[in-house]
């Protein structure tokens, strides 16, 4: 409904001749953990950057598809020692997010609500867990999915050329594709770790808009 509501905002934009095409980058802190299935799942500050187009529609609307480089990772603790975080894993992903704003144009600065979803593929990973070999980079041996999808919901502030966007997300898909061949190590013991967790967090963007 979304992905329909916002294609006919476009089309009517183009249509009026009013709508404003806009290209930029954009970069900023991602602020993330592994869901709540996770035995004990602590937050990870990692980054994402990228270049975004905002078209600028009627009514306040405006559509802001982005390509960007979105890390997020995770501390956990292990089955035998739920008290203690011991494992990292970090999931470094190119996601498009596809932003759809909707907020006044009071002439010096706009104000927006957010909701943008989004699907990524993952490019590396590293896991890290005590008393077991670092995996970096490897799908199969870690059992990783390496789609994701998922929502944010956020609000954005716009002045001049200059938009700020916090933005809380939610991971849809499984982070672990359980497959039943995994050999002993840091797979097993983020399988057995991670259960059905899946990422979720808040991210903090700037964005410069040409």
């Amino acid at each position: 409904m979304i992905a329909v509501a916002a294609l006919s905002l476009m089309a009517a934009g183009v249509a009026e001749s009013s709508a404003q095409i806009r290209f930029g980058v954009m970069g900023g802190a991602t602020f993330s953990k592994m869901s709540k299935e996770v035995i004990k799942g602590e937050n990870m500050t990692q980054f994402h950057a990228g270049g975004t187009v905002q078209l600028r529609l009627p009514l306040g609307f405006s559509l802001q598809p982005s390509l960007i480089y979105n890390v997020k990772g995770s501390r956990f603790g292990l089955i035998d020692d739920p008290v203690t975080p011991t494992g990292n894993l970090t999931v470094g992903y190119l996601e498009l997010p596809v932003s759809v704003q909707w907020g006044p144009d009071l002439l010096l600065f706009r104000p927006f609500l957010d909701v943008t979803p989004y699907v990524g593929y993952g490019l590396n990973n590293k896991i890290t867990v005590a008393g077991i070999d670092a995996v970096k980079n490897s799908w199969s041996e870690s059992g990783i999915n390496r789609w994701e999808y998922g929502l944010g919901v956020g609000i954005g502030l716009e002045v001049w050329k200059f938009q700020v966007i916090g933005r809380y997300n939610w991971n849809f898909g499984s982070l672990m594709n359980f497959r039943s061949d995994l050999e002993e190590g840091v797979g097993t013991a983020l399988k057995n770790t991670v259960e059905r967790g899946k990422f979720g967090g808040f991210t903090l963007t700037a964005a410069f808009l040409f």
